[in-house]
């Protein structure tokens, strides 16, 4: 770590920039807004903002481009409501922009105005992104300036050129992606990933190692540039630090099986080893060819503690990708969005996690509708089934803007102007500009359903100890005077411990999720539903809504995270939970969603401890694993922490799809990740 870093650093950790913000209030523009069509309010808003951006630059600082207003413009709706937040989860064409500069881009848009000269709404958002563009270059001149005061020539001669024109090196095309990303989340965009940085990045690295810049110089760039992602992160309008939709995608592999990883790919493994900072969240594309090399980098930022990288197998996602619909090209240059789901970036206008699947309460109500009555278990499985159709049926009609206008924000603005196909359309990114328009729906509690059939088929069918009415009874009653009952349920088999049975039932219920949901019309523009197993916050907030189980678990106790075991099962080895949970085709239902292990980070004390945790990272892609994570923790540390939180600002952990400091997490969260299981690998 250089000087420059270690001096960057500091001044990162002790958060003195932020004496520089201006609390503004809520940022009011209920008034300035009154009678602007919905379609044109974004554009005064995002004006208003970066007029009002006081450019903070600290000493030296190579990037700049901090927030100055702890919040943007917002404002109250005919309902009341107040609206700011304007969406996310997209990768947004980064490449595109940084490559050919601003003024080429309005060059382009120039000419789609002449060609669109009759139609008089295509004119109308054509002429909304030269407005944008101007007030990107307002403050981009702004924050030249003030380099040029502060004798900061580096970053002043950077901004003479982009974001203007196009990057001419490494440096100038990571300055280009911050303004970028900084006046997106200045217009409120949210959980704008960064993507595949190592592949779209990477023809600027390797042009300034050919003029001779060194590696090192490069890396000292890199981690500048990471240290400054870092900045406004406490900003995030969502749930706790962390939650900030940072990730970054490296390596991967082409169609023709060729490895995409490159030196930029281990220089950014290396700055987020070094660093160990929540961002960028690091994610790794493997499949089964990956060289041990890659999982031994990997385990390293684990060991870290880090919650990252996360690992996505490309031998799942790509063919499921594929099956759903994306061309060949975009579905191999898929990347994920802020925790898990599969995204294609650049031309995409996805939402993937639109819908949450509550499999408990679907295997909960249909326990409770047919076990009385059931001749057999496969009644009851098959009501399970049928349970899973309807409430995708239901989820289908709720969201579909044929039903449900209120799903379509009809403006976007700022950001089609990183989407391919919104200019050469002349069309807004909400309403037809983009080429994809998938929804995604989580799987929340997978695990918790499949060990609710399996105990009643043990319990009630097979061994014939527990009659319906009294299962029916003690779920009823939340278990309340039927503790017996409780712990027998308990201890019937569960996923997670390579059991059959109980795997096979989970692989009927995502059957089912995947027969009732993926590629069926979601009736926005040709877009279709996706499935997956991931649950996002819905372990703890579905779980709220779901009784009883008969799993053994009361009413209200949250989900395992995820594509994970019950927070409640005793597990034999993580080998075991790897095993249970690739039992089924995942390239069905493959939209995101993680298996998360928590190791016990004594683990990684030695290499031996580390290279283990690298094969068990390679068992998991070769045995058809679509998504790994792998939390590095010390329940005794964590307990302590949540004791004395003082002691532990920098403690960081993997929440579900985000890393985040321990300490910030809501109470539920905290403990939620200390009752899971720590495995010693």
């Amino acid at each position: 770590m250089t000087q420059n870093v270690k001096k960057a650093l500091a001044a990162l950790c002790s958060a003195e920039y932020k004496k520089q913000r201006i609390d503004n209030g809520e940022f009011d523009m209920t008034e300035a807004l009154r009678g602007v069509p919905k379609k044109l309010r974004r554009l005064p808003m995002l004006e208003a903002m970066l007029d009002a951006e006081k450019p903070i630059l600290w000493e030296d600082d190579l990037f700049g481009f901090h927030r100055c207003n702890k919040k943007t413009p917002s404002y109250v709706d005919a309902n009341g409501k107040r609206i700011r937040s304007n969406g996310g989860n997209v990768t947004p064409n980064y490449a595109g922009a940084i490559g050919k500069g601003f003024d080429a881009v309005l060059e382009e848009i120039d000419a789609k105005i002449a060609r669109f000269a009759d139609d008089e709404d295509r004119v109308e958002f054509l002429e909304t992104m030269k407005q944008y563009v101007a007030a990107v270059y307002r403050i981009s001149d702004r924050y030249r300036h003030a380099a040029e005061e502060a004798g900061n020539t580096r970053l002043a001669e950077a901004l003479g050129r982009v974001p203007r024109q196009a990057a001419t090196s490494y440096y100038e095309a990571c300055v280009f992606f911050k303004i970028i990303t900084y006046t997106l989340r200045c217009a409120s965009y949210y959980h704008m990933t960064i993507g595949r940085f190592d592949q779209y990045m990477y023809p600027y690295y390797q042009s300034d190692r050919e003029k001779g810049i060194s590696r090192e110089e490069l890396l000292e760039i890199t981690e500048l540039f990471f240290i400054s992602l870092n900045v406004d992160g406490d900003l995030y309008i969502g749930m706790q630090q962390g939650d900030n939709g940072q990730s970054m995608v490296l390596g991967g592999y082409d169609k023709h099986g060729n490895s995409m990883y490159n030196e930029l790919s281990f220089v950014c493994m290396d700055a987020a080893e070094e660093l160990s900072l929540i961002d960028p969240k690091i994610n790794l594309r493997v499949n089964k060819t990956t060289p041990d090399e890659i999982y031994e980098y990997g385990t390293r930022l684990t060991k870290q503690g880090l919650g990252f990288p996360q690992y996505c197998n490309d031998d799942i996602a790509v063919p499921y990708l594929l099956s759903i619909g994306y061309e060949e090209d975009e579905a191999w240059d898929y990347t994920v969005a802020a925790c898990w789901e599969y995204i294609v970036p650049n031309c995409a206008f996805d939402v993937p996690n639109r819908a949450t699947m509550n499999f408990p309460l679907m295997v909960n109500n249909a326990i409770h509708a047919t076990l009385e009555n059931a001749k057999d278990f496969s009644e009851v499985m098959e009501a399970a089934k049928a349970e899973i159709a309807q409430e995708c049926d239901r989820l289908r009609a709720f969201w579909s803007p044929l039903q449900n206008p209120a799903t379509i924000n009809r403006n976007y603005g700022y950001l089609s102007l990183f989407t391919d196909g919104c200019i050469e359309k002349g069309l807004d990114l909400s309403m037809g500009g983009a080429k994809y328009y998938n929804y995604g729906c989580h799987g929340a509690g997978i695990a918790t359903a499949a060990d609710a059939l399996e105990a009643v088929r043990t319990v009630v069918f097979e061994e014939k100890s527990v009659t319906p009415s009294e299962l029916l009874a003690a779920l009823d009653a939340d278990f309340v005077g039927y503790e017996s009952l409780q712990n027998r349920l308990l201890s019937c088999p569960k996923m997670g411990n390579n059991v059959d049975t109980v795997d096979t039932i989970a692989g009927e219920l995502m059957g089912a999720f995947d027969a009732s949901l993926n590629r069926k019309p979601n009736d926005k523009f040709g877009g279709v539903w996706r499935a997956g197993t991931g649950s996002a916050l819905e372990y703890i907030q579905s779980a709220k809504r779901c009784p009883a189980t008969a799993d053994g678990r009361r009413a209200g106790e949250a989900y395992g995270c995820s594509f994970s075991p019950a927070i409640t099962t005793r597990l034999n080895g993580p080998l075991s939970v790897i095993r249970s949970f690739t039992k089924f085709d995942l390239k069905r239902i493959a939209n995101g969603g993680p298996l998360t292990l928590e190791v016990h980070d004594t683990v990684f004390r030695n290499e031996e401890g580390e290279k283990k945790v690298a094969q068990l990272v390679k068992a998991f892609v070769m045995l058809g694993g679509h998504q790994l994570q792998i939390n590095s923790i010390n329940r005794e540390r964590l307990l302590d922490a949540q004791e004395h939180p003082e002691n532990y600002p920098n403690l960081i952990v993997r929440v579900w799809g985000w890393s985040g400091y321990f300490c910030e997490l809501d109470r539920v969260y905290q403990d939620h990740v200390i009752q899971r299981t720590e495995f010693t690998v």
